[in-house]
């Protein structure tokens, strides 16, 4: 196959930042995606649905003349969201759920969940009202290993959460483990996972390859290459379950060249060009469109995209860097060649 009509993607997860960052990410997204989830971690986050609507308006304004592409929001859970600010949001339309960091556990994330307890009425809303909890499935434990943080995650929190609330609608993002790949497999309905391009494609070596490469630190960090396989199985067995989320997350050059350096990888340059190099080394093209344009939509009780995009089989190179307010970011593969090209929709 060297040309690939799909219905336009959605991506399930993507972060635009604010302010001259936003204007020069925004249309990298919209070239490719009819919608997105946008996250609320700025700072400071997103926790009432005024300021996140506010933020969408402002996404709104930065996209390109003529671009067709329409942003989702999800609210910043903290220990205090009560839940009247989840009847605000759903009633937006626009807001379709809530976002749980464990406080500290990635960029921005201090303000996030301490304590899940806390918040079992703001749960039971959304449960009622259909709001997804998009989870970020670490625990924060510093004795835990960080390679284990999320299959701890799993046994301490999202076991017993679904368990409790056996109603509400969960996305484990960006799964990275086979562990976690056979917890929603065997979970309840209404469980459901985004995978990363970066962890279809890379498992943790590439991280040290020839040197530290800060570029690819990401978190949750890659993983084995036995959990690498494992992700990769489930997004390319047309399991509708799995779905795309980039966790595109760009960070300025220098604060990733940094003796403490972010956590994030910048993939919205290449977000479905990324995805279709992962599918074609598979042999599994023909379940691109079900896993990028077609799962996630249904997840969300959304519409299917009607309008279409195409790749052709043609090598391009990807540049040293991306524009990224007055500063500049270092894209995923970054001087590297990608097979495949976006040529229109």
């Amino acid at each position: 196959m060297t040309r690939l009509t799909i219905r336009r993607p959605d991506d399930w997860h993507v972060h635009l930042r604010d302010g001259a960052a936003l204007q020069s990410l925004v249309p990298h997204t919209a070239a490719r995606f009819a919608r997105a989830l946008v996250m609320p971690n700025l700072k400071p986050p997103l926790t009432t649905a005024a300021q996140t609507l506010a933020y969408r308006e402002r996404i709104l304004a930065a996209l390109p003349e003529g671009a067709l592409f329409r942003p989702l929001m999800t609210l910043y859970l903290t220990d205090q969201t009560p839940p009247d600010e989840i009847e605000r949001a759903h009633a937006s339309g626009v807001i379709l759920g809530c976002k749980l960091y464990p406080a500290g556990a990635t960029t921005h994330s201090d303000a996030g969940v301490t304590d899940l307890g806390r918040l079992d009425a703001t749960l039971a809303r959304m449960s009622e009202l259909g709001m997804v909890l998009q989870v970020h499935g670490e625990v924060t434990d510093p004795d835990v290993d960080i390679f284990e943080r999320e299959a701890r995650f799993i046994e301490r929190v999202l076991e017993p959460l679904i368990a409790r609330f056996p109603r509400l609608k969960v996305v484990f993002e960006h799964v990275t483990s086979h562990i976690g790949v056979e917890f929603v497999r065997s979970a309840r309905t209404g469980v459901a996972a985004t995978i990363t391009p970066q962890h279809l494609l890379l498992d943790r070596n590439a991280m040290f390859q020839g040197g530290l490469r800060p570029h690819l630190y990401c978190l949750p960090v890659l993983k084995r290459e036995s959990d690498r396989r494992a992700l990769l199985e489930a997004a390319t067995a047309g399991d509708a379950r799995f779905f795309l989320g980039t966790d595109s997350a760009p960070h300025a050059r220098h604060t990733k060249e940094a003796a403490c350096g972010c956590a994030g990888i910048f993939s919205a340059h290449a977000g479905i060009e990324l995805y279709a190099e992962a599918f074609d080394a598979a042999g599994a093209l023909a379940r691109l469109q079900g896993f990028a344009s077609e799962a996630g939509a249904d997840f969300y009780g959304l519409p299917r995209n009607e309008d279409t995009l195409t790749l052709v089989r043609e090598p391009w190179s990807v540049p040293a860097t991306v524009p990224l307010g007055a500063g500049e970011l270092v894209p995923l593969r970054a001087g590297e060649r990608l097979a495949w090209r976006l040529v229109g929709r």
